[in-house]
């Protein structure tokens, strides 16, 4: 945050909540060890947490496990913009939501498959978050990394948690998840992105 997230940003990446490899080790959204370490120029002591998933230990910037997802996104801003100082000049990306729920098997379970009162309570939580953030970013485009992102962006911007005149200023997108689990990102997720953010209208470096 301090090295790359003074405002304003054009463009706000949303993502959904930590995956097991990528944020959950590095703290990053889509947290990519190789990315972060050498690309962004970030290592630090991860500390582990007192209670832990077997199956997902907390090992920081020893982790030896691949973000697919983010070694996908940070990938294309590295190859696109160069550095990383070029890329969060005018960008920046979060997560909808800090936590990581884990199944038994350490599967990853994502929010939106809480029981509603537990997913009410994140929503709310969640929300005010994204309205702080985007309050401070000011973007041009606040672009959800699939669905789910997307419609909390829109909830956040129609309600009455940001200023209307800032919401009203905000253009609200939706790109394709690089998850490996999306066969439409694993047929090629940079060209399907690169052809939703020009359909959007968002400037690319050439």
């Amino acid at each position: 945050m301090e090295r790359y997230g003074a405002g304003p940003k054009r463009v706000v990446l949303l993502g959904m909540n930590p995956g097991p490899f990528g944020m959950m080790q590095t703290g990053v959204p889509f947290g990519e060890i190789a990315a972060v370490r050498d690309w962004m120029g970030i290592r630090a002591a991860v500390e582990r947490p007192q209670r832990e998933h077997p199956r997902r230990p907390i090992e920081g910037f020893g982790c030896k496990r691949s973000e697919v997802s983010g070694r996908r996104l940070w990938g294309w801003a590295a190859l696109r913009f160069g550095t990383p100082d070029s890329f969060f000049a005018d960008w920046f990306v979060l997560n909808y939501c800090p936590l990581a729920f884990l199944e038994a098997s350490g599967r990853n379970f994502t929010p939106d498959k809480l029981p509603a009162p537990l997913l009410r309570a994140v929503y709310d939580a969640c929300d005010r978050h994204l309205a702080v953030a985007l309050a401070a970013l000011a973007p041009r485009f606040a672009l959800g990394v699939g669905a789910f992102a997307a419609k909390r962006i829109r909830a956040v911007l129609e309600g009455d948690l940001i200023d209307g005149a800032l919401a009203r200023r905000i253009e609200v997108g939706q790109i394709l998840h690089p998850s490996p689990a999306s066969p439409a990102a694993n047929r090629g997720w940079v060209e399907a992105a690169e052809a939703q953010l020009a359909a959007l209208g968002v400037p690319l470096p050439r």
